[in-house]
């Protein structure tokens, strides 16, 4: 088969930021809310705040970073621009595993909600989802963000619905009713799960038009957007159902559902959970697979990794193995677990993604009509300085939570 075929650019503005918003909303919430909440208590939507200015820090330097190297490889090559080639394959191989790993904690969260509508087995569901998507994603890009448009507006109305439903109830507890401080920012490490995804988007450099422009926008405009939402749905979610009831259940949100205005409305917001989880999966295998290709295409992976099927123009051999490494990680089936390796995998990518734009900065390196970080002190960066300790904060809980 060829290896000369390249990626098909054929998403704009619109598209790009309907798939960071569909990368970011709805799959992390939808399966974890209940764990987080279990360690942050009514403050739950504390912890998904302190989650979003961590991820906003290091989101913008993301958003720096794609406007100097709009390169499907991403992290690679920010850090080889960096540090040097031997750290990107480090921090390349670090972002592939996490967008694996986190494809596995959300099928596991398709699995639960799917478990509780047909009582299914969990495992089975999960590894069948993996592998339909897997052949979504080798059909092509434009059928993969036409799904993620539809699916990303089903996830948004039922997040709506919930905040909707618990209107009434919204102020009936106290919000700063927590078990520790401790406990909130254990939660915070967890809860930046919802939040990853954002880096996944430029990956898809490759396949946008005019990705130095589009690229930032549309991580800045997801950003916003999913973390009004995702404290809206957590003040709304315990001020509906107690905490300790949200840690012990399979769907948590399907639950507040189903006690805001009944039965109906629980099995809406489990079938749109199914929707959430798919279409978050769906696009983090993409993510995965993208920079296993670009890295190929540079040479830090082996050549069959870069080979674009002539007809699909998607990396075929790149989508095969993202397949067959999530379902390797399915096989755990504790999604605190997983959830926990992606998290503290990330924190560690975070450091030095943030660390490149500090470092690129006093290099004087910027690009003309480049999107650039507001706030610095002298040639410092002070939100990319932020990122990094917030990062190894979280670090430090998100493995506390591992071992919890």
């Amino acid at each position: 088969m060829p290896k000369s075929y390249a990626l098909k650019r054929e998403l704009g503005l619109f598209d790009t930021t309907f798939i960071a918003i569909g990368i970011i909303l709805g799959a992390g919430i939808y399966a974890l809310i209940g764990t987080i909440a279990g360690y942050s208590g009514n403050g739950v939507w504390l912890a998904f705040l302190i989650s979003a200015v961590v991820s906003a820090a290091s989101g913008l330097s993301y958003a720096e970073l794609s406007s100097m190297f709009p390169k499907a490889a991403s992290e690679y090559e920010y850090v080889k621009h960096s540090f040097g080639k031997k750290l990107a394959i480090i921090v390349a191989i670090l972002v592939t595993l996490t967008a694996i790993t986190s494809s596995a904690t959300v099928a596991l969260g398709f699995s639960g909600y799917f478990s509780s509508l047909f009582n299914s087995p969990k495992l089975l569901s999960a590894v069948v989802l993996i592998i339909i998507l897997s052949f979504i994603s080798y059909w092509g890009i434009k059928i993969s963000s036409r799904l993620n448009i539809i699916f990303t507006c089903i996830e948004l109305f039922g997040l709506l619905l919930i905040i909707f439903f618990a209107a009434p109830f919204i102020g009936s507890v106290d919000y700063f009713e927590i078990p520790s401080f401790k406990g909130v920012f254990i939660g915070a490490a967890l809860a930046f799960f919802a939040y990853i995804g954002f880096e996944d988007t430029v990956k898809l450099s490759e396949e946008t038009k005019e990705p130095r422009k589009n690229i930032p926008r549309a991580l800045v405009i997801a950003m916003i957007i999913t973390t009004i939402v995702y404290i809206l749905v957590a003040v709304a979610a315990v001020s509906v159902v107690p905490w300790q009831d949200l840690a012990r259940s399979d769907s948590p949100l399907a639950d507040v559902a189903n006690k805001a205005f009944g039965s109906n409305a629980s099995l809406l917001l489990a079938y749109i959970a199914l929707f959430s989880t798919t279409n978050t999966c769906l696009l983090m295998m993409i993510g995965a697979s993208r920079i296993m290709y670009g890295m190929a295409k540079q040479h830090a992976l082996p050549s069959f990794f870069s080979i674009v099927h002539p007809r699909r123009r998607t990396p075929v051999f790149a989508v095969l193995v993202v397949m067959l490494i999530t379902l390797a990680f399915i096989s755990i089936k504790r999604i605190d677990y997983v959830a926990s390796i992606t998290d503290n995998l990330l924190f560690i990518t975070f450091s030095v993604i943030n660390g490149s734009v500090i470092y690129l900065r006093f290099q004087k390196y910027q690009p003309k009509n480049g999107f650039r970080i507001p706030g610095t002190i002298g040639r410092l960066p002070v939100i990319p300085v932020i990122g990094i300790a917030l990062c190894i904060i979280l670090f430090f809980f998100g493995v506390q939570a591992f071992f919890h």
